[in-house]
C-alpha cells in the first residue's frame, strides 16, 4: 500500500483513477508535455489520463513497480494541481508535472523531497536517477537544489 505523504504546504495523495478526470483537464498543455516521455503522445488523446491511469500507473502501483502521486494544495485538498511517480526502471525513477497556474511557487521542489526520501528511506534504493531533456531547466534545477551529503553521490542527473 501506497501512503500519502506530506510537505509543508502539500499532501501528496496515491493515485486513483477518479483523478484522471482532473489531470486530463489540467495535464494536456503543450508546455507540460513537451519536455516529457517521448511516449507521450501529442495532441494528447481526450481519453489519455484515464487510459495511461486505468491501463498504466494503477497495475503498475498494485505489482509494487511503480508510485504514483497527485499532488495537492493543503489548502484546497480536493483539487490535484499535479503529479509525482517513482518507478522502478533502468533508466528512470522519477518524474512529475504540475499545472500551470502552480509552477515556479517551489511546490514541485517540496514534492520531490518527499518523493527522493520515500525512494531511499522507505524503498530502500541505492542511487535515484532522474534524466532530463537539456533545454528543461526547470525541472533540472529542482533536480539539481542540494540534498544532504549522503544522497547527492546517489542520485544521478543525465
Amino acid at each position: 500500500m501506497i501512503p500519502t505523504l506530506e510537505t509543508a504546504r502539500l499532501t501528496l495523495r496515491p493515485l486513483e483513477l477518479a483523478d484522471a478526470e482532473q489531470t486530463q483537464r489540467l495535464f494536456p498543455h503543450w508546455e507540460i508535455v513537451k519536455y516529457l516521455s517521448n511516449v507521450i503522445p501529442w495532441p494528447y488523446p481526450e481519453d489519455g489520463a484515464l487510459e495511461f491511469y486505468r491501463d498504466q500507473a494503477l497495475p503498475a502501483m498494485a505489482c509494487g513497480e511503480q508510485w504514483h502521486w497527485t499532488l495537492r494544495l493543503k489548502s484546497n485538498p480536493s483539487e490535484h494541481i499535479g503529479a509525482i511517480s517513482l518507478l522502478n526502471s533502468e533508466t528512470n525513477h522519477r518524474a512529475f508535472w504540475i499545472g500551470l497556474p502552480w509552477q515556479g511557487q517551489g511546490l514541485m521542489s517540496e514534492a520531490v523531497n518527499a518523493a527522493t526520501d520515500y525512494w531511499f528511506d522507505v524503498l530502500g534504493f541505492p542511487v535515484l536517477r532522474a534524466p532530463k531533456a537539456i533545454a528543461n531547466t526547470a525541472s533540472r534545477r529542482i533536480s539539481e537544489k542540494p540534498v544532504c551529503a549522503s544522497l547527492r553521490s546517489k542520485i544521478a542527473i543525465t
